[in-house]
């Protein structure tokens, strides 16, 4: 009667994924703390509390760069999901499959399986995000074939060439979507003196960023608080200027793909410039990334269907053949 459940453990979200039923849960990976250290609420009702708590209330993420940063925090807020997921009442031991950055460390990748199991896991597995990546955007990684997957989150982007279910030549980069909108939020204060928050940074990103120039350039207000007044105020942020804030962090993401173009062996090499590169996760969503990834690379740069999404229903589909995908899979009972 064991139950199972694929987790995609982001730094800024988590995704539950329950075969036969899909992703049943979707929230942000926030836990809100009390100054005597007890936990006061997870996930989307603690993310409203970000930047907006009292002096005795932290609203943090324990999660950081894709690797647990706070041990106990995060065995809690797994073991919310777990009960959330299958009911308070559930007596039976779940078989867990959790996805890690594939830069992960054994030491990293120890704390997340022992998490799982303090959190109510009967058998935890850990397999590399950018497999999970392949899994879940549909590619057969079982074949001699060279695939290259580029998996953009909010902590790590994992870049990885698999074949024959293995990975070939790899490598996780802590650049993310949570350090554009560092990036954003940095240049807003520079330029306009304005301080602005994580969430409006986010959302300028989502609204109007682009990885490329736009002709045709959207634009959107901006409320934040005036750096030298101390007083609110509003400005007006246009698409190219937000290109200009985040290439930087955009070239280090392409330099981390080119790192590991030049580790493929010449027949993978060539697969791939059939195939494309596969781009999957919340951050490969930028307007025209593929075509940033194009013109840096040569290579032709193709956004996974449900990009978000890849990674947590690689979940399910690994834990429903655990057997094909054992190579992959780490496993601790």
């Amino acid at each position: 009667m064991a139950r199972k459940l694929g987790i995609d453990l982001g730094t800024t979200n988590i995704l539950v994924f329950v075969p036969g039923k899909g992703i049943v849960l979707n929230e942000p990976s926030v836990v809100a703390v009390s100054s005597d250290n007890k936990i006061l609420a997870i996930g989307a009702e603690a993310k409203t509390m970000i930047g907006r708590t009292p002096g005795d209330i932290i609203a943090y993420r324990p999660m950081r760069d894709g690797v647990i940063a706070d041990y106990r925090v995060t065995e809690a807020m797994l073991r919310y999901y777990i009960d959330k997921t299958l009911g308070k009442w559930n007596i039976f031991k779940p078989d867990v499959l959790i996805s890690v950055p594939a830069g992960v460390t054994s030491t990293e990748r120890r704390a997340v399986i022992e998490a799982a199991m303090k959190a109510g896991a009967r058998n935890a597995y850990v397999v590399k995000e950018p497999i999970l990546a392949a899994i879940g955007a549909g590619i057969p990684i079982q074949e001699a074939v060279g695939h290259m997957i580029v998996d953009i989150g909010g902590g790590t982007t994992d870049v990885a060439v698999i074949s024959l279910g293995g990975i070939v030549a790899s490598t996780s980069v802590k650049v993310a979507g949570n350090k554009l909108d560092a990036a954003i939020a940095d240049y807003v204060k520079k330029t306009y003196n304005l301080v602005i928050g994580d969430k409006m940074a986010e959302d300028i990103k989502i609204q109007v960023g682009s990885a490329t120039h736009l002709d045709e350039e959207l634009s959107m207000n901006v409320k934040g608080r005036d750096f030298v007044l101390g007083l609110p105020r509003t400005i007006e942020i246009k698409s190219n200027e937000v290109v200009k804030a985040i290439s930087k962090e955009l070239r280090e993401m392409v330099k981390a793909v080119k790192e590991v173009l030049q580790e493929t062996p010449p027949e993978l090499s060539s697969d791939i410039i059939d195939r494309g590169i596969i781009m999957t996760g919340g951050s490969s969503q930028l307007r025209n990334f593929p075509e940033l990834m194009f013109r840096r690379t040569g290579v032709k740069a193709v956004l996974a269907k449900d990009a978000y999404f890849c990674v947590a229903k690689g979940t399910g589909v690994a834990l429903e053949h655990l057997d094909t995908y054992k190579k992959s899979i780490i496993a601790k009972r």
